[in-house]
């Protein structure tokens, strides 16, 4: 039997509205998500010497998980867009709680050989189920929210990824110095299985299916919104893969996308071996990027709304990527080349908090672009930044490993200049024009 959706038509919106604890699923799931995907780049330190790998294959386990990742952009953003937000979230709890448990599990039946390529199967099979996370997430947010507020909140889900990215270098470092790195990545990955379950239990597609959905919150988003449309086809898919705006963004995603792999994948790494810190203390520094990242995905979310009030539409969503992405790439290069490690790690806190400014302006543009084909779309966009961690992960792997950090970060500045250049070219004011959706 279906509960009618509580409140009749004059009654007020809850004071706290619902559409709020909805965004807190989001930032909670692509938190605990980051704190899946970044545990294995701390991990790694312990688990190379310990299983026989070298820098070059961690870098291949990177790249699988990338590879993965980056291939179900779309098609994750297609199939949530057909199953619903609410089924397709614990479908992924699920699979990622298998993949990750698969890491620390492996090494007790299998060595060399074998296990890589076990490791290997693992990582593509854990990117694969968080590569439709942020898609679906979009079309959460443009079914829960109005326009106004998707750079606030797609800007918050950036927030929560990066406070996830932040936790895991002192957590699994103090949890492998404590117990193994076994047990890190397993007590890492339990929190996420637990939170796509209750998702499950509570969540929904839209406000009109949420019992808890005050009337007068219904109206309040029925007057601005849209919702994702299940009847996506053929069509309406190359539609969104030949629309300008979008392929531009994605293009520009990209580019900004190796820096944002950099500082993600490789920071702990860099202050361990090129500056020297030890393990516990390099956890503990390698978080302030991601925390700062946190804070400046938060800061541009708040600043885009009256910045697009203030400028328009297509004004107001370039402004942060075109000053941000520069100035990350001048304050990479003083950190790569500055002799105080401290004041590297500051610099490189800094560039993190810029790049991750851009976050809701980007994702809210290409929104705004496709509308009803959101997942879709931002399917696309996210497919164009991880193919940008593609090709910066087995570069970084390499230089990396030859002890060249100041050739990966100088490549990271050029990425980011360029990156800001295209998005000079983006409007989000040319529309797509989707079939309507059914009442």
């Amino acid at each position: 039997m279906t509960v009618p959706a509580s409140g009749l038509s004059g009654s007020p919106a809850p004071r706290f509205r619902v559409r709020w604890r909805i965004c807190l699923f989001m930032l909670g799931l692509s938190l605990l998500s980051y704190v899946q995907q970044r545990g294995l780049a701390v991990a790694s330190y312990k688990m190379m010497p310990e299983l026989s790998l070298s820098q070059v294959q961690l870098g291949w386990l990177e790249t699988a998980f990338l590879i993965a990742y980056a291939s179900m952009q779309l098609p994750g953003g297609i199939i949530g867009q057909r199953l619903g937000a609410r089924v397709m979230f614990v479908l992924i709890g699920v699979v990622a709680f298998v993949s990750t448990l698969t890491i620390p599990l492996a090494p007790l039946l299998l060595t060399g050989t074998a296990l890589f390529v076990v490791l290997l199967g693992a990582q593509f099979l854990f990117g694969a189920s968080q590569g439709p996370i942020f898609p679906v997430a979009s079309g959460v947010f443009e079914a829960w929210f109005p326009p106004r507020q998707w750079a606030l909140v797609q800007g918050l889900s950036s927030t929560g990824a990066n406070l996830g990215s932040a936790l895991v270098p002192p957590v699994v470092a103090w949890l492998m110095l404590e117990f193994d790195w076994q047990r890190a990545l397993i007590w890492t990955t339990v929190p996420g299985f637990a939170l796509a379950l209750w998702w499950g239990w509570y969540g929904r597609d839209s406000p009109a299916e949420h019992a808890a959905v005050n009337a007068a919150e219904r109206a309040e988003l029925d007057a601005s919104s849209s919702r994702p449309d299940q009847r996506i086809t053929v069509h309406r898919i190359w539609t969104v893969l030949r629309n300008r705006d979008v392929l531009l963004a994605t293009f520009s995603y990209l580019c900004m996308n190796y820096t944002f792999y950099l500082l993600t994948n490789w920071c702990f790494l860099y202050l361990v071996q090129e500056r020297h810190f030890a393990i516990l203390e390099g956890g503990v520094l390698a978080s302030a990027p991601p925390f700062a990242a946190a804070a400046g995905a938060a800061v541009g979310a708040l600043l885009a709304g009256p910045l697009v009030a203030r400028f328009g539409l297509r004004i107001g969503l370039r402004i942060i990527p075109v000053i941000a992405l520069p100035s990350a790439g001048l304050v990479l290069l003083v950190a790569v080349n500055v002799a105080n490690a401290y004041v590297a790690v500051a610099m490189l806190t800094l560039c993190f908090a810029l790049i991750e400014m851009t976050e809701g302006s980007i994702w809210a543009a290409v929104m705004e672009v496709a509308r009803n084909d959101t997942m879709a779309a931002t399917g696309v966009l996210n497919t164009g930044g991880n193919i940008g961690g593609i090709i910066a992960t087995p570069i970084i792997a390499y230089l990396s490993g030859h002890h060249l950090w100041e050739a990966a970060f100088l490549i990271g500045g050029v990425f980011a200049v360029t990156g800001a250049a295209t998005w000079l070219l983006v409007d989000p004011t040319r529309r797509m024009a989707p079939e309507p959706v059914p009442t």
